[in-house]
């Protein structure tokens, strides 16, 4: 089965946390037969940092910033079995939600959606929004994440169903290795400074640090420069994938924090939080609904409702405890939260049957 996908980067995770997700997503239908090609545009310089050589498991496309590049691709992409449209591919974004479809005869056409929730907020807040025209014409609307909420959502919005493909482990690139002096920590956090998530940083992260004054701090993402932290927290810039593993072994604990929307809606654990376990990190998470459903708290996970609770668990954490639960969630994704379970659910979804999540 041939599928061609319309996304932000396959190959950089440049401004673009999607990245691992797709790779992950991706690389494991690969492993099940299909062939896909990955679309992508020249934009935000992520071809000028890339992460990885194009692979050998997807053919990637790399399309001019503007408009007639974007339909020739498309016109390319057509007589695939499956197109998709992944949602903030970064230009051209509502083109390319009327393009695959009208240009997708005799194909399945799939949204899929790497941020719900920024999407639905979109829909609520502008009823004259041609996308609300666009829903119902997909076949099939994927998300990584939201649950029966989001669900709920889009299917009041016209979707003709919608079922969440959850982030996941990529056992070949998030594995444990050994700790790297650059990251040493009592507590990082790996994120990208967005308008839906700063405020959420300076409540988990800045405001712990502060609590933490005689912790070292460890923060990783692009544009944070011009932020003032405090001074034990330790800026360290852009982490390239190849450095994510590192990354997370090294500190005492690696620090998730959800985007607000993303933390509203529930159910939606962000690629970090499958990275750092997998890597056997101990992980520390804002708090969330649905979390259960992934990791089980105190045991695989430390869950804390603010500020403080985070602070708390950075201050009674042993390194006994913290070897302990890290291993304890790597043993959990193994076994239930890989892309390859993700790819099963996907497969049999693309060939007309249902698997649970």
């Amino acid at each position: 089965m041939r599928i061609a996908f319309f996304g932000s980067s396959l190959v950089s995770a440049y401004w673009n946390g999607a990245a691992t997700y797709y790779r992950g997503v991706i690389r494991a239908l690969h492993a099940r037969g299909f062939d896909v090609t990955f679309y992508e545009p020249d934009a935000y310089e992520r071809q000028q940092h890339r992460d990885i050589a194009d692979p050998d498991w997807a053919r990637v496309v790399v399309y001019d910033n503007h408009p007639d590049a974007m339909y020739r691709a498309v016109a390319e992409a057509r007589g695939s079995d499956v197109v998709v449209k992944a949602s903030g591919v970064g230009v051209f974004d509502r083109e390319l939600e009327e393009a695959v479809l009208d240009r997708a005869a005799h194909t399945m056409a799939v949204f899929w959606d790497v941020d719900a929730p920024a999407t639905l907020d979109r829909l609520a807040a502008d009823p004259a929004d041609p996308f609300h025209a666009l829903v119902p014409r997909y076949d099939v609307v994927l998300t990584y994440g939201g649950g029966e909420p989001v669900r709920r959502a889009y299917r009041a919005a016209g979707a003709r169903e919608c079922i969440p493909i959850y982030n996941a482990l990529d056992t070949a690139t998030h594995f444990p290795v050994a700790a790297d002096p650059r990251f040493t920590a009592d507590l990082s956090f790996l994120g990208n400074r967005l308008p839906d998530r700063e405020a959420r940083v300076d409540e988990f992260f800045f405001a712990a640090a502060a609590a933490l004054p005689r912790k070292r701090l460890l923060l990783g993402g692009s544009g944070w420069h011009d932020k003032p932290t405090p001074a034990n927290v330790h800026y360290v810039g852009h982490v390239y994938t190849a450095d994510h593993n590192a990354f997370n072994c090294t500190p005492s604990a690696v620090l998730n924090i959800s985007r607000e929307s993303m933390a509203r809606y529930g159910f939606s654990p962000a690629t970090r939080v499958f990275e750092a376990a997998g890597a056997g990190a101990c992980l520390v998470t804002d708090a969330w609904e649905g979390i259960e459903q992934f990791l089980e708290p105190d045991r695989e996970v430390l869950v804390a409702a603010d500020a403080a609770g985070v602070a708390a668990h950075v201050n009674a954490l042993t390194a006994g405890a913290a070897r302990r639960i890290g291993a304890a969630a790597r043993a959990r994704v193994l076994a239930s939260h890989t892309y390859a379970h993700r790819a099963a659910q996907v497969s049999a979804l693309l060939q007309g049957r249902t698997v649970p999540a």
